[in-house]
């Protein structure tokens, strides 16, 4: 063989490994993008109605972002627990495809972690997670 041809088929499949490599930085990229993650703070119902559940459904139910992700912490956690009106707001937008999760910490300060808990609401440390999702390009919006 020569060795043009040796070098040949040596550099095509690395500028196809480069390519694929390329592909998959860019999926990794619109993936991150085309998420949104909800931190929601505040026990103001109306603030939970009008704004921040409002929006957050919104955002999964007409395809805005392809994952929504609503972080129940602080006082809202209290608020979730005790409003049967945003409980059942929560569970439609949980059977619509909002994944909802909240900080075990605020919710044992308030003393409503077995509540969020039979809501199905993944109850756990959100320190990281959160971190997570920022270093991710995760668009992050907070109420």
């Amino acid at each position: 063989m020569t060795k043009t041809r040796i070098l040949f088929l040596i550099l095509i499949p690395m500028l196809f490994m480069n390519t694929v490599k390329v592909m998959a930085q860019d999926e990794t990229i619109t993936n991150s993008t085309n998420k949104l993650v909800v931190v929601w703070t505040s026990d103001d119902p109306y603030v939970a109605e009008r704004v921040a559940l409002m929006y957050t459904h919104a955002a999964k139910t007409q395809g805005w972002f392809a994952d929504v992700t609503l972080i129940i912490w602080g006082p809202s956690a209290k608020l979730t627990a005790e409003n049967l009106k945003i409980q059942e707001n929560l569970k439609i937008m949980q059977k619509d495809g909002v994944v909802i999760e909240a900080c075990i910490a605020c919710a044992t300060s308030y003393n409503v972690v077995d509540e969020l808990k039979k809501l199905d609401f993944d109850v756990k440390g959100m320190g990281k997670p959160l971190t997570d999702y920022l270093k991710s390009g995760a668009k992050v919006l907070t109420f």
